[in-house]
């Protein structure tokens, strides 16, 4: 196979090692993907969200299998719920359930409740990180960007949910930090059809202005042709 899926995958150019290159796997957890989990509870549907765990679970075995760094992420709060902000409370409470509040999977995204865990198909494995934020972007507040710089890693292939929300804070705040971004498009999804297809109108226009879109299949071609 050519060096061009490598080139195709990563635009950028440049020497294209796997050691440079990280698998995030964005806030798969049991609120945003379970039933009875909290998007459940808003009454929402999770069909969306859950449609994406066997190709995630699939491209996290390709990962692993090239010996990809993996990054997992959880959103969620301390329990006295310090490092959270009263604005996203409020907002979040304008659904009817709002981070913090007791419902039926333990509270809202809190450290430690039962709705925060990641869900049991795609639990990390020793040697993984795990990244646990309180913002929608795995940047704010969190080590991650001392933790790519420190292993040599400048490329991210990007899956979990919810596209419109934490995946593109991710991907954006990504490119700010100099990090080359490509989102599996069949790895991600919002609990709205439509706003994960505005979300990747809008990252491909003017060729990606954040970062590139791929899927699967590319994204196990361009391992094929990378550097060991």
């Amino acid at each position: 196979m050519s060096k061009e899926s490598t080139a195709t995958f990563w635009p950028l150019g440049g020497t294209v090692s796997k050691a440079g290159i990280a698998l995030i796997i964005i806030d798969m957890q049991i609120d945003f993907c379970a039933a009875g989990g909290w998007v459940d509870q808003l009454g929402e549907d999770v069909s969306n969200t859950r449609s994406v765990i066997t190709p995630i679970a699939e491209a996290l075995a390709r990962a692993r299998a090239a010996g990809l760094t993996v990054i997992h992420t959880r959103e969620g709060h301390h329990p006295d719920l310090s490092d959270l902000h009263t604005n996203k409370q409020w907002r979040t409470r304008r659904h009817g359930l709002g981070i913090g509040d007791m419902g039926k999977t333990g509270r809202i995204l809190v450290h430690g409740e039962p709705g925060w865990q990641i869900i049991p198909e795609l639990t990390p494995i020793d040697g993984e990180i795990v990244i646990d934020k309180p913002g929608k972007s795995s940047f704010h507040r969190t080590d991650l960007a001392e933790q790519l710089e420190s292993r040599g890693i400048s490329r991210l292939v990007v899956t979990g949910v919810t596209s419109d929300c934490c995946v593109q804070s991710t991907i954006r705040d990504g490119f700010e930090h100099g990090i080359e971004c490509v989102l599996l498009e069949d790895c991600t999804a919002a609990v709205e059809t439509r706003n994960h297809e505005a979300t990747l109108e809008i990252l491909r226009a003017f060729g990606g202005r954040w970062g590139g879109v791929a899927d699967r299949s590319a994204f196990a071609a361009m391992l094929e042709t990378a550097d060991d």
